[in-house]
């Protein structure tokens, strides 16, 4: 079995000085390394109540799409500013190297529709925790917030947890 971790692409010094990029078009180029990865995240969550899923832009639309797709669920796109062509809800929060904008229409999420949060990685867990009071505005439940990679030296996850959500990555690089 080929290990996740393996095929994802490290790109020193992007987008700035001393920031170590985790590339996952490595990972999703291969077709053993994509297919392993979907199945792990349907594997988890194949009997959970879980109404959508909700994927952050950009990477997060390719695994959430996949991984609603496979479970049956159906698939909210949280998007960066003025990208959504309906009424949306947004949120703004801090990036480790700027400030950016999330958002979703205004009729993606019911009241008590449960929704587990995908995304490719999480590193301050800044935009995770924009997109999760995004889906709780709109009256979604987050049932777990889940990503390919942990940076958990960032302290993205931590962040997260400390605010009671329930957090997953299939593999972490830690301190580099």
């Amino acid at each position: 079995m080929t290990p996740i971790k393996s095929l994802i692409r490290t790109i020193p010094h992007y987008p700035k000085q001393g920031i170590m990029f985790r590339d996952i078009t490595t990972l999703l180029k291969d077709p053993v390394g994509f297919r392993l990865t979907i199945n792990e995240f349907v594997s988890r969550y194949t009997g959970a109540k879980i109404d959508k899923v909700a994927g952050i832009e950009s990477r997060g639309f390719i695994i959430g799409a996949a991984v609603a797709y496979q479970l049956g669920k159906g698939f909210v796109p949280i998007r960066k500013k003025g990208k959504l062509p309906a009424e949306t809800i947004g949120h703004d929060y801090e990036l480790e190297y700027g400030s950016d904008r999330v958002e979703i229409h205004i009729d993606a999420i019911s009241k008590g529709e449960k929704v587990l949060l995908v995304d490719d990685l999480i590193a301050t867990g800044g935009t995770a925790e924009a997109a999760t009071s995004l889906i709780e505005e709109a009256g979604g439940e987050i049932i777990e917030c889940c990503f390919v990679i942990d940076l958990p030296d960032v302290g993205g996850r931590k962040r997260l947890e400390a605010k009671g959500y329930k957090v997953f990555a299939l593999c972490e690089f830690e301190g580099e």
